[in-house]
């Protein structure tokens, strides 16, 4: 019986101690990589599409113009698929995340183990997030990019592909779910995992249009740091 209890009592020693292990290389890996830089920051030039990076403190959007020359994004998204409807907003916000986060969790102080659980360890489906907004103040949190039409072209294919459409071709709109009046939800496709957050979605959003992101990063910090905020 001792033996027994001595088997049991190293086993779970070995895989507490191998969790503990884990997050350790996990919290280092996203910390060293999130550190290293990929692409420019862009600059100023004629005819550039001015857009955001913008972060709550915790989930990283990428706001663009409803409307430019390459495309209208009211026409995929409409302003009536928000509470408010207010065709005066000319920015749109793009944030993808985990279905269930969104969903069920408006506020931390509702978040479940098993919510937190399943978005962690791929067991969960994503959903977009889209705002409209009136342009956005630069701030600690909120940086101004400058794309090329050619860049801008890589920006819309990327955020475009991160929807779930159905057979027809159309977004999948989540109706009666927002945060405020001028936010919805939409289906999106991939699945949220400790690998692949809403924040790793926005960086690669920012290397898909070549502007300047982490070499890879689970958290807002890792962008930011990159523009040096």
């Amino acid at each position: 019986m001792q033996n027994t209890l001595k088997t049991v009592g190293k086993g779970a020693t070995y895989a507490v101690g191998g969790i503990f292990g884990a997050l350790a290389v996990y919290l280092v890996g996203s910390a060293a990589l999130s550190m290293v830089p990929v692409g420019q920051r862009s600059q100023p030039t004629e005819g550039a599409i001015e857009a955001y990076i913008l972060s709550n403190g915790v989930h990283t959007d990428i706001v663009v113009p409803v409307r430019t020359a390459q495309i209208d994004w009211s026409e995929l998204l409409p302003y009536a698929d928000t509470p408010a409807a207010d065709t005066t907003m000319n920015y749109l916000g793009f944030g993808w995340g985990d279905k269930g986060f969104y969903l069920d969790t408006p506020t931390w102080a509702e978040l479940k183990f098993s919510t937190a659980f399943k978005a962690m360890f791929w067991l969960g489906t994503a959903a977009m997030h889209t705002t409209y907004y009136h342009e956005p103040t630069e701030n600690k949190k909120c940086v101004k990019i400058y794309l090329t039409p050619a860049e801008y072209s890589r920006l819309i294919a990327f955020i475009k592909d991160s929807f779930s459409y159905d057979a027809a071709g159309r977004v999948q709109h989540i109706a009666g779910h927002n945060y405020g009046r001028n936010d919805t939800f939409y289906d999106a496709r991939r699945t949220y995992n400790l690998f692949y957050t809403c924040n790793t979605w926005a960086n690669d959003a920012l290397k898909a249009s070549g502007q300047k992101a982490s070499l890879w990063t689970p958290a807002d910090t890792g962008i930011f740091f990159q523009y040096g905020r």
